[in-house]
């Protein structure tokens, strides 16, 4: 099979039919999994790809991510195609979850459910299961950073640190931790910005532009998070589509940060 794009319009969504090396997976809420999906995906509950609390942001343990892959039907080949409800929170945050496994066959619909719905395609609401696998997996640290090493390194002008928060959380107006703010030197651009609600939800096809204009530019490591690396998800995604060639995600985000006796806060 040639390796699908990263970037798939739903007009552009392969036959899966009983394709062993596709696998496409919804992450949009289980309800409206339940009343109509993309016909052959199966569902991912978001739940499932987040650490428990007190830092969601971070991955399940090697267990719990070997169990939710195997159900998945997860192998070595295998070309995953997600999409979710929301403009591409949930499906970002999983392709982070698949650059942590050092998995790299992805792609991401655009739009996901909503560019569907927008360009008149057909849902069904038949539940999907995948032939389960009993995958082995290894981590691989590389598409996150820790908090310890942002302490470290934080005046690094190599790297840009981009905020995906509301501008009133970043503020410090909204407070969502023991400390509002933001990280020193953070960049702010919601994550709903960089999605077209005309569109369908789909990227704004003016969003390099509104990158290059804040100063989150392709020649900087970037690292981007939110409270709990949901919202994050959709900005590490963005990233990789417009070709940033070092995307790293605060998976902590900002509650570790803003809980965290030691860090430093801006407002």
């Amino acid at each position: 099979m040639n390796e699908l794009a990263l970037l798939l319009e739903p007009t552009d969504l392969p036959d899966i039919g009983t394709n062993p090396d596709l696998r496409l997976v919804d992450l949009s809420k289980t309800e409206q999994y339940l009343s109509g999906h993309i016909p052959g995906a199966v569902h991912l509950a978001p739940s499932r790809i987040v650490h428990p609390a007190p830092t969601p942001g971070y991955l399940p343990d090697l267990i719990s991510l070997s169990a939710l892959l195997g159900e998945l039907g997860h192998h070595e080949r295998l070309h995953y195609i997600v999409y979710d409800d929301e403009g591409g929170g949930w499906a970002g945050r999983f392709i982070w979850l698949l650059d942590c496994i050092g998995h790299t066959h992805y792609s991401y619909l655009n739009g996901g459910l909503k560019a569907w719905q927008l360009a008149g395609l057909a849902l069904e609401q038949h539940a999907n299961q995948a032939p389960p696998t009993q995958p082995q997996l290894q981590l691989n640290d590389a598409p996150t950073i820790h908090l310890e090493q942002l302490l470290a390194d934080l005046d690094n002008p190599q790297r840009v640190i981009w905020d995906a928060r509301s501008p009133a959380e970043y503020r410090g107006d909204k407070v969502l931790a023991a400390k509002g703010g933001h990280i020193p030197g953070a960049i702010n651009l919601e994550w709903t910005a960089g999605m077209d609600p005309e569109r369908g939800l789909r990227l704004r096809s003016d969003l390099a532009e509104q990158l290059q204009a804040l100063g989150i530019t392709p020649d900087k490591e970037i690292v981007t998070h939110c409270q709990t690396h949901h919202r994050s998800g959709f900005t590490y995604l963005a990233a990789k589509i417009l070709g940033y060639p070092r995307v790293r995600a605060y998976a902590g985000s900002w509650s570790e940060w803003g809980n965290h006796p030691d860090t430093p806060v801006e407002t």
